[in-house]
């Protein structure tokens, strides 16, 4: 039987993914809300055929999108997932079993990341803990347009799975690659952090070194090179582009 949880998904054009994430909600959730930023394919009426409520909303960041459906749920426990996630049976088990009596607890989850079929454990991937269940009456996610989390008295940590796939393959790792470095800069652009020569290379070589050398890339193989690589690119490209759009934005200023 499902709990007093309320499932949030944000999504854009998720049409591959939103069934299964819905589903896979239904299984501990009292009722499931999608916040769609417009998708242009046929997430929502998926998402209305499988039973989610849907809120339109243009997207406003990683943090205010996730935390805007919220003040909708029905329940005080939410539980938030990315549309490419779903629940491993060990967590709906945990779940079921959990004692939601202390509003004060959020809980975060292991995770584990895919390309394919393939698990990547390498580089810090895994275990990659995340907190998804909390009480809005206490918790909730940080206003932050990128990379935000969320913010409770106390987190608990559960020894249960969310499954993350995360990639179709290298190919579309790529390409959420370039999506995500966007992404990242026009955050940091809308909080107004500067334009800098140095900030890309200092970046990139502080997470090299993260990567490869204190998180054990190094030892790792093919996944540990790749993992490495990738998080270069994007710690280097997303301040590449906040730069570039300082830059056009000049151009548009001494237009005018």
């Amino acid at each position: 039987m499902a709990k007093n949880i309320t499932g949030i998904i944000i999504t854009l054009n998720e049409e591959k993914h939103i069934q299964a994430c819905i589903e896979s909600l239904q299984r501990v959730c009292h009722e499931v809300i999608v916040v769609d930023s417009l998708s242009t394919d046929c997430t929502v009426s998926i998402a209305e055929e499988c039973g989610a409520r849907i809120i339109k909303q243009t997207y406003l960041g990683d943090g205010p999108q996730k935390a805007f459906g919220v003040p909708y749920a029905a329940n005080d426990w939410i539980l938030s997932l990315d549309a490419d996630e779903r629940l491993d049976d060990d967590l709906v088990n945990e779940l079921m079993r959990l004692d939601l009596t202390r509003d004060d607890t959020a809980y975060a989850f292991k995770r584990k990341n895919y390309v394919g079929d393939h698990w990547i454990k390498a580089a810090g991937f895994y275990p990659d803990y995340v907190t998804r269940l909390y009480n809005r009456k206490t918790s909730g996610y940080l206003d932050k347009k990128a990379h935000s989390k969320v913010k409770a008295p106390r987190i608990k940590k559960v020894r249960a799975h969310i499954l993350h796939y995360t990639y179709h393959d290298y190919s579309h790792w790529m390409e959420r690659l370039n999506w995500l470095t966007t992404r990242d800069a026009w955050a940091y652009y809308q909080k107004g952090k500067k334009q800098s020569a140095l900030r890309p290379f200092f970046s990139a070589t502080g997470a090299f070194i993260r990567k490869f050398f204190i998180k054990g890339g190094i030892f790792q193989g093919v996944d540990g090179m790749t993992v490495t690589l990738t998080t270069v690119m994007r710690a280097y490209m997303k301040y590449i582009k906040l730069n570039e759009m300082h830059e056009e934005a000049k151009k548009t200023a001494a237009k005018k």
